[in-house]
């Protein structure tokens, strides 16, 4: 196992051992400075792959895990899983150092706070470093789980729970969906590398699963990704703590999807289904959660609808450069390629700004006691480092210089003009309004990102409405945010050595053929000259946005028209609710709570399922060749068994019930006579006596019933079920019979019983063969048997107690 491999491993293992650190350390330290040191250490080692990524060099480390089905544990380290594992590892650990502030270690339980985050943070690392796909998949839904379980943290809050088992089945759903299209994607390649797949995309593209599984390897993308209409569970996911917001929702979870198509496109890439589908959904999830983020009233669900708004950005920028792989190797490719690196570029700088966005606002809501806007106002003077960190983050997200979101809003605006002028794949119509609506959901950013910073910090405090004295939060809780703000500003003024380490090879993880070819030498400038279309683009967000933001209370009723009940929220509830109500219903017609209904479902499923697939087979066939004669004494033995057996059932006497049960044994005593083994006869007829002697002498102690057995009443249904299941297992060991695929162990039991010093065959099964299952079963026995004769001792002595209490 190699370095990288224990890398993915050590959260798992971490996790292991929160409880005893847990135990052992909290009375006198917060457990979360121990836990830094994993994410720490990760980000530590993957720190020095950086030279060498950046100088064209991949590691590839193999596992065995399941080689006969072509499943390894693959790690693969390209650019584009080093800066997706750099922010796991990166954020991760200023999420860890931010919420030993927040935290308090007297009231949470932190020890399942870090198992659920390790588990997590150990997820996504397995997700983007590994190679076989089914083991992504395996890492694609323990990131599902163990994020559902962090949203629940505060599992006593209804709407915890409701927003964990929201975002749990709609990413399950997603991700099913996603196995589906890897299946198919497997068959189409003959193999579970996705390296491999890359290198037979030709192939893959002539096959008939191509759309099918591109269509459900993007419905998991998209429901992790939170892309529309899936994008409902991610508002409903905030009421889990900041710091697990700000890690999830910023940085990791939701980039799961977008590491996903951003991992495909080589093999999906250059197709007009991939660059439709991806660049449309995620144009209408920008534009769905910008506008939807202005009305937010919580500061958490406005950051919630920008996070999906800036997925929806990202994702778009990977449908639009996707188009790159089209013309191969052409020069027209590198001008579409540049969308690939704005995506790589603004999916860094969003994890840089909305983190330090999450962490202010848990410090706003961890100070005042209130997320909400209404009640908010006034404080820049009594939180002047968190408004300054606001002013940084927001501004970045609205796309402002002098911070890294401008960079990369710019090149999202250069993006969308390219593909206006694109002439491939029919763009037609979608070509000419897509910078018109690429500059409309920018406006609306711009909106909700003034909203953020000047109705919380602009104002008149109203400490009435505020459950705490306001101050600024303490030093260690402000570090982690400070971290992220200051990259915000650095990245601005220094992009291109981030660009050259980074963004580039990450670019060249998703556009392969573009290596060694210097098509994707992008340079990155704030300023190109008054003249660009991208720069008057941002002049005309900052002067409408401006505009809208003044009037904002004037036009902001008109989200009040949209009738919320045909809400995707609504939907979802609507659906849940069928469910719940089909299934209620259901389960009430089936749980009867009477033992012969659910032996009427259980043989009549069998009856069905094995009956009907010997019938549809062909498999009731039979060969009586090889069977022994039927005398007329085993005619007349088992008529006799039957009738007995009948008796049993339908007699109004318990007397003759017992006789007639007593009588069935001492016939299949005669059926061990006819077929030559008396020491089983003789054992059968010694059983069977005291069996039947001991019942007539329990019967006899049995205090008198008024009226001895009611009659069962017969079930015509319940008959035919019996009959059908006897007949149909019948006919399956008939059929089995008369087809032996190898020969009887009769034979062997017959040559071997002499060697182990028996008498008899059946001597030797019982004695050597069985020997330790016959131990067993008088183990069992003699503990059934205490069991009963403590029972019985206890009942007599609470009994004589009683009796002397009275």
């Amino acid at each position: 196992m190699s370095w990288l491999h224990l890398m993915i491993l050590v959260p798992f293992i971490s996790a292991l051992f929160v409880p005893f650190i847990y135990n052992r350390f909290t009375p006198k330290l917060h457990i979360g400075w121990i836990m830094l040191l994993v994410p720490l250490s990760i980000f530590v080692y993957l720190f020095q792959f950086i030279s060498d990524i950046s100088n064209g060099f991949s590691y590839l480390e193999t596992v065995p895990w399941l080689p006969a089905y072509d499943i390894n544990f693959t790690t693969y380290i390209d650019g584009l899983s080093l800066v997706f594992g750099l922010l796991i590892a990166g954020i991760g650990s200023l999420v860890i150092l931010y919420s030993i502030y927040y935290l308090s270690k007297e009231r949470e339980a932190l020890h399942n706070f870090y198992i659920y985050l390790l588990l997590f943070m150990g997820a996504m690392l397995g997700l983007v470093f590994s190679d076989n796909i089914y083991v992504l998949y395996v890492f694609w839904e323990i990131t599902s789980i163990s994020s559902f379980l962090l949203i629940a943290y505060w599992y006593e809050r209804e709407r915890s729970r409701y927003g964990a088992q929201k975002s749990m089945l709609i990413t399950i759903f997603g991700g099913l969906a996603m196995l589906a299209g890897l299946i198919m994607l497997s068959l189409m390649a003959d193999t579970n590398s996705i390296r491999e797949m890359v290198n037979h995309a030709s192939i893959i593209f002539e096959q008939s699963l191509f759309i099918p599984a591109l269509i459900l390897i993007l419905l998991g993308a998209f429901t992790k990704s939170a892309q529309f209409p899936f994008s409902i569970w991610l508002p409903d996911a905030m009421e889990a703590p900041t710091p697990i917001s700000a890690y999830l929702h910023s940085a990791t979870m939701v980039k799961a999807g977008i590491y996903l198509v951003a991992r495909l496109t080589p093999v999906f890439g250059g197709s007009a289904e991939w660059f439709w589908i991806v660049s449309s959904v995620g144009l209408i999830t920008l534009l769905y959660g910008s506008v939807n983020a202005v009305r937010q009233t919580d500061l958490k669900a406005l950051l919630a609808y920008s996070t999906i708004s800036q997925l929806g950005l990202i994702m778009c920028l990977l449908g639009l450069g996707s188009v790159a792989l089209f013309f191969g190797q052409a020069s027209e490719s590198a001008v579409y390629a540049v969308a690939i690196f704005a995506a790589i570029f603004h999916l860094v700088n969003h994890s840089t700004f909305k983190g330090c966005l999450f962490m202010v606002i848990g410090i706003i809501d961890h100070e005042t006691g209130t997320r909400d806007i209404r009640h908010l106002g006034g404080l820049m003077g009594l939180m002047p480092v968190s408004f300054t960190l606001t002013i940084i983050g927001s501004f970045a997200m609205a796309g402002l210089p002098p911070f890294n979101g401008f960079l990369s809003k710019e090149m999202f605006f250069t993006a969308v003009l390219n593909a206006s002028e694109m002439t491939e794949f029919k763009i037609g119509w979608f070509g000419a309004i897509l910078p018109f609506l690429a500059w409309i959901a920018s406006v609306f950013t711009f909106i909700y990102c003034m909203v953020l910073v000047f109705r919380t910090f602009r104002g008149k405090v109203r400490p009435g409405r505020l459950d705490k004295k306001v101050q600024e939060a303490p030093a260690g809780m402000l570090i982690s945010p400070i971290i992220l703000a200051a990259f915000v500003i650095i990245i601005f003024f220094i992009p291109n050595v981030f660009a050259h380490y980074l963004f580039i090879p990450a670019s060249l993880g998703v556009l392969p053929s573009f290596a060694g070819t210097g098509n994707l030498d992008i340079r990155i400038s704030a300023w190109h000259s008054w003249l660009t279309p991208e720069l008057w683009m941002t002049i005309g967000v900052i002067v409408l946005g401006t505009l809208l933001y003044l009037t904002l209370r004037r036009w902001v009723r008109l989200y009040f028209l949209y009738p919320q009940v045909i809400t995707f929220n609504n939907l979802y509830d609507f659906g849940i609710a069928i469910t719940q109500d089909v299934s209620r219903w259901i389960t009430n017609r089936y749980m009867t709570g009477f033992i012969r209904d659910y032996l009427v479902y259980i043989f009549t499923f069998l009856v069905i399922i094995v009956g009907g697939g010997f019938w549809l087979f062909n498999g009731f066939s039979f060969d009586s060749s090889q069977d022994a004669p039927i005398t007329f004494y085993e005619v007349g033995i088992v008529l006799g068994m039957v009738a007995t057996a009948l008796t049993v059932l339908f007699s109004n006497s318990r007397l003759t019930s017992i006789i007639a049960v007593g009588g069935l044994g001492f016939l299949i005593a005669f059926f061990f006579v006819l077929f030559q083994a008396p020491d089983l006869a003789l054992t059968q007829l010694v059983v069977e006596t005291i069996t039947t002697a001991l019942f007539l002498l329990c019967f006899y102690h049995l205090p008198k019933l008024r009226k001895e057995i009611s009659r069962v009443p017969f079930k015509i249904g319940n008959a035919i079920v019996a009959l059908a299941g006897g007949a149909v297992f019948t006919l399956v060991a008939l059929s089995a019979n008369g087809h032996r695929v190898f020969d009887s162990i009769s034979g062997y039991y017959k040559d071997s019983f002499p060697l182990a010093g028996a008498k008899n065959m059946v001597n030797a099964i019982l004695v050597d063969f069985r020997g330790v299952d016959t131990m067993l079963e008088i183990l069992v026995l003699t503990i059934a048997g205490m069991g009963v004769y403590t029972l019985i001792k206890l009942r007599l002595a609470g009994g004589d107690k009683n009796e002397g209490t009275e």
